[in-house]
């Protein structure tokens, strides 16, 4: 739309300042035919005529005239025009300082367009780093105080059972036992929080190297639930391993993927030992290997199957609590299988809570 009003304006002065020229022309004519009267009109017209021409003379006259203001007139346009996209521009850069930069529609002005492109970028690229501080101030923040909160609460059990010994406000050895094993268990859980933390801040690190190798994943499965045996008979659970085949290789790092089924038979040992069962179950499809880890425990609502994996959410927070989650196994577990290239997510009714790994089988 401005491109279309500034090319009438051009056109509109261009013939104006023509037509105003050739009567300009005609007006010195007469003071020439009055300052010299020999020389008639008829006398220059028959001599325009015999060596010229009348529509020849127009077209020298009034064609030189006419190109001549069409491009006084486009220069002055298009000096006009990049005077202020400049002006613009100047502003925009200004604006960056104050944090209120806008992007800047970018037209066909030579070198000012390319400027205004490049300008845009650094725009654009300004807001990103800028929304990625304020983010990471916001996870730091979020961090400090779901830390401090989770820190606070094994601590002062603690502190009080120590107190209670250290004050000599026991009954008999059976309650002062009673004492010692309670901050005991605080302790272990403090421990256990303090590891959780610290992997999942190594897992943050964007640098973190896999150690890749070929591993059979009914193998790997076979030893960690062998390892979890003891947990199975004190929790009164089953595990069941209910593989496709007896070898289903990935490509992937041993140590951190052992790591993802652990905290899986953990939460599922935690939250799901009143359906006695707990099934593993392994599949190829198409390209990936697909592991369940299931539990016939309490479902999970629907309104939560959406954050599980955020760091330090917890299903039922009371009761979390009292069974000592973290909140992080299952972030923790979501940043190794993204390593990983692979998914993870999670599926519950009133029959059945459902973890589902998928993991390419030809990743490198």
């Amino acid at each position: 739309m401005k491109a279309s009003l500034r090319f009438l304006a051009w056109l509109f002065w261009t013939i104006i300042t023509t037509v105003v020229s050739l009567l300009f022309l005609v007006l010195l004519s007469k003071l020439f035919y009055k300052f010299y009267p020999s020389v008639t009109l008829y006398t220059v017209m028959a001599w325009i005529n015999l060596n010229i021409g009348y529509p020849t003379a127009y077209y020298i006259v009034g064609v030189p005239i006419l190109l001549l203001f069409a491009l006084y007139f486009y220069r002055r346009s298009v000096r006009r025009h990049e005077e202020k996209y400049l002006k613009l521009l100047i502003e925009e850069v200004h604006n960056m300082e104050e944090d209120s930069a806008n992007r800047i529609p970018v037209e066909n002005v030579g070198q000012l367009g390319q400027l205004a492109t490049d300008i845009n970028r650094m725009v654009d690229r300004l807001r990103t780093s800028m929304e990625e501080e304020r983010r990471a101030e916001r996870t730091k923040n979020e961090l400090v105080t779901n830390v401090s909160h989770d820190l606070r609460t094994p601590l002062t059990s603690i502190t009080g059972y120590l107190g209670l010994i250290e004050q000599d406000r026991y009954r008999d050895e059976v309650e002062l036992r009673y004492y010692v094993n309670m901050a005991y268990e605080e302790s272990i859980r403090l421990k256990q929080l303090l590891q959780d933390l610290f992997e999942y801040t190594r897992l943050q690190d964007k640098e973190m190297k896999l150690y890749i190798s070929k591993i059979n994943l009914v193998e790997m499965l076979h030893q960690i639930a062998a390892h979890f045996a003891w947990q199975f008979q004190e929790s009164g659970m089953e595990c069941r391993l209910l593989m496709e085949e007896q070898q289903l290789y990935v490509m992937a790092d041993g140590d951190k993927l052992r790591r993802v089924y652990e905290n899986l038979i953990s939460n599922a040992i935690r939250y799901g030992h009143d359906g006695k069962y707990l099934d593993i179950r392994a599949r190829v499809d198409g390209q990936e290997v697909v592991t369940d880890v299931v539990n016939y425990g309490e479902p999970i609502p629907k309104s939560d199957l959406p954050h599980l994996f955020d760091r330090f959410y917890r299903v039922e927070k009371s009761r979390a609590k009292n069974t000592g989650g973290s909140g992080i196994g299952l972030a923790i577990a979501k940043h190794i299988v993204d390593l990983h290239h692979g998914s993870i997510g999670a599926d519950s009714d009133e029959y059945r809570t459902v973890f589902t790994v998928r993991l390419g089988r030809n990743y490198n």
